[in-house]
């Protein structure tokens, strides 16, 4: 608290002063005033739980994180609605049980981290693996997250249910098809 009675965040370092003979001759008391970090961390602090509030609100995303190793390591909520784990489930889990038994047989996983890790991107659509072990078709981009020293440290990984688009455009294309037969 300051002379004026206005209180700010301190850092306070006591340190005790010793005579020649040994003796507690007092003590050294340095206080800091660190209110400035402290709104600098609080600012820190809040833009992540809003960032965290903004990826946890998307429900029709599944956004998550893997590591190098190839591991999930975050789950939002779409990620749950759309692959059917919960995030105490999958976390910790190899990420290409989310494939079918074929493509990870072919190595598909693998490939696509390979060139998000070469060219920073990859973007693809394909079949995709529910907890319940139904399918869907979705789109998928994987982005490598890079360090400062530009070593990959995670892959951030965004994966959208297209079923009923695809779906769609097949019947669309049934129909114009009968139509020009007709």
């Amino acid at each position: 608290m300051r002379k004026d009675g206005t209180v700010f965040w301190a850092s306070e370092l006591l340190t005790a002063l010793y005579a020649q003979d040994g003796q507690i001759d007092g003590f050294a008391r340095i206080v800091r005033d660190m209110i400035d970090s402290k709104r600098a961390h609080d600012a820190v602090l809040e833009s992540e739980r809003r960032f965290r509030m903004l990826v946890d609100g998307v429900t029709d995303y599944a956004i998550f994180m893997l590591s190098p190793d190839e591991a999930v390591t975050n789950w939002n909520l779409g990620a749950q609605r759309i692959k059917g784990y919960a995030a105490q489930e999958i976390i910790g889990s190899h990420f290409s049980r989310f494939y079918t038994p074929e493509d990870v047989a072919a190595g598909l996983p693998q490939r696509a981290l390979e060139a998000a890790a070469r060219d920073g991107r990859f973007d693809a659509e394909g079949w995709r693996v529910r907890k319940d072990g139904t399918h869907f078709w979705a789109q998928v981009v994987i982005n490598a997250i890079r360090g400062d020293d530009g070593t990959i440290v995670d892959f951030a990984k965004i994966t959208r249910d297209i079923t009923e688009r695809r779906e769609s455009n097949r019947l669309l294309e049934e129909t114009r098809t009968a139509l020009v037969q007709s």
